[in-house]
């Protein structure tokens, strides 16, 4: 994002993109909303109650003109989003080039049905709308097991093996690692994958105290070699960890404890907020 002036007004009647349930107040907010939620968009944006609160409410009528047109000609929506994006000038060539890539993306030429709304839900996994992710994989593996009863045609079983995998990155993203093992250990089942395997194990490894994990390792002697390089990039993991700031600030907060009680309750108020707020993104609808 990059600093810029404020377009149009701040309107007391606020305009809600129904599709993404967000409500907003002006111009900045609105392209705040269109670039965070971009691949969440469809068509039902680009409607005549949107161009007309640009154009009468936040008094934008130059920007509220370009769009009508695209409106009533069933335009490309790619092009709708980035003529706002542009107009307001909030974001540089970078930001709206991925903006422009995640609208293409989400058009998913070749791609199924089950494979576009795939796209959609992983969207919300790197979002970390991590709640609202896991119930989208479910119903998409619902509609996979309706679909393959019918003898419907359907994508390639990596397809299927995917949605587990990514679901499971969910579960993982909300700490339930039991539950994220079982995904990934059925992905790999059904496509014996790697990634799958490694995907399995580091969810073991996070689900089991240290001798709960050697003895699954002791009876299951076919990972052996897996978990061997599964330790190994945990170690190399752990040396990362502690170069960067935020280990190296959970570490003053010992010092901080003992000499500095104002600075260590401040630093708890911190911490607290950001969990709880990180908390709430995951498990947002």
């Amino acid at each position: 994002m990059r600093a810029s002036l404020c377009v149009g007004e701040y309107c007391e009647n606020a305009y809600t993109v129904e599709e993404l349930g967000i409500s907003v107040c002006c111009m900045e907010e609105l392209c705040y909303c269109l670039k965070e939620n971009a691949f969440l968009l469809d068509l039902s944006i680009m409607n005549d109650k949107l161009a007309d609160w640009i154009g009468e409410e936040c008094k934008v009528r130059e920007l509220a003109k370009q769009l009508y047109p695209m409106i009533h000609k069933q335009g490309s929506l790619s092009v709708f989003v980035l003529t706002i994006l542009q107009y307001v000038g909030m974001y540089g060539e970078e930001d709206l080039k991925q903006v422009e890539q995640v609208l293409k993306l989400k058009q998913g030429a070749g791609l199924s049905n089950l494979e576009k709304r795939k796209s959609q839900i992983d969207y919300m996994v790197e979002k970390r709308k991590y709640a609202a992710a896991i119930r989208g994989y479910d119903m998409l593996l619902e509609t996979w097991s309706t679909l393959e009863a019918e003898g419907r045609e359907l994508p390639a079983g990596k397809v299927r093996a995917a949605i587990l995998h990514n679901k499971g990155v969910a579960l993982t993203g909300l700490m339930l690692y039991d539950k994220a093992a079982e995904q990934f250990r059925e992905a790999w089942q059904s496509d014996p994958d790697r990634v799958h395997l490694d995907a399995y194990l580091a969810a073991k490894r996070m689900e089991l105290p240290e001798d709960a994990y050697v003895a699954f390792a002791a009876q299951n002697p076919e990972f052996y070699t897996e978990s061997l390089e599964l330790e190994k990039s945990m170690e190399q993991f752990g040396r990362e960890w502690e170069q960067q700031p935020e280990y190296r600030q959970l570490q003053l907060r010992s010092t901080w404890r003992a000499e500095d009680r104002q600075k260590y309750d401040a630093e708890n108020e911190r911490l607290t907020t950001a969990l709880k707020n990180s908390y709430r993104t995951s498990v947002n609808v």
